[in-house]
């Protein structure tokens, strides 16, 4: 057989995997900001972990999290980890205060809104202002800045600020789930976007009356929990007749 043709096949076989770092900032002893009840650190992981999901649903893709419960993490921990692991992408979640609103991203203060990473900020930034507008969000734009996880990542890297927990209107939405699932969403969808990734083939199953997941895993041999990650904006103890669910 003609080499050429051969790497060609042997290429096609490959599949290109991107490999996206999740960093949900702060935990453990840094709450990170704080108002109305609610603490950035507990808000910036409970996000990280919906977009981690998400992204699961996608093909070519594999996700690493900086931490995956209330664990002290420098911010050297963080970029070393993505740095060491080889990340292509590397993705901060935060939480503004300081009595503003809205959302806004940040790329590395050097680099330009027309290269590789200030492209994909503005796609991530459209996808997640899409989902949440209907919330009546104000758009902050996207910026630069210095900060640590973006300077010393080896990768295009992004941080995003999901509304200001010190103002009211913004900290009643960080309350409710659905809109954290629209934030999720946002993110992840951008993230889908800006490197071409493509849905996994799903099942799905149409809900019956007297209907559980718990009744659906074991009538199927799922995993107990294995619908609720796949369904991240269905609310388990309200399923609704002839609502569709993802079983795969």
């Amino acid at each position: 057989m003609n080499i050429h043709i051969l790497l060609i096949k042997t290429i096609r076989r490959v599949k290109i995997l991107v490999k996206v770092f999740i960093d949900a900032g702060h935990g453990g002893s840094d709450t990170g900001a704080v108002g109305y009840g609610l603490q950035e650190k507990v808000l910036t992981l409970t996000i990280a972990k919906k977009i981690e999901s998400l992204l699961k649903n996608y093909e070519g893709v594999s996700t690493k999290m900086s931490r995956t419960s209330d664990k002290t993490l420098s911010l050297t921990q963080r970029t070393n980890a993505a740095n060491e692991w080889g990340a292509d992408f590397f993705l901060s979640v935060h939480i503004n205060a300081g009595g503003g609103t809205g959302y806004e991203d940040y790329r590395y203060s050097t680099l330009s809104r027309d290269g590789l990473t200030g492209k994909q900020q503005s796609t991530i930034h459209n996808t997640v202002m899409d989902k949440i507008k209907s919330y009546g969000v104000f758009d902050r734009g996207v910026k630069s800045a210095d900060f640590h996880v973006l300077r010393e990542s080896d990768m295009s890297a992004i941080l995003s600020e999901n509304l200001f927990i010190d103002t009211k209107k913004d900290a009643d939405l960080l309350k409710q789930e659905a809109f954290l699932n629209a934030l999720a969403a946002g993110h992840a969808e951008g993230i889908a976007k800006a490197f071409n990734l493509k849905k996994k083939a799903s099942e799905t199953y149409k809900i019956q009356k007297g209907d559980t997941f718990w009744g659906i895993e074991e009538e199927k041999g799922i995993k107990h929990g294995t619908l609720q990650k796949l369904n991240p904006s269905v609310n388990p103890t309200s399923l609704n007749i002839g609502q569709t669910i993802r079983i795969k």
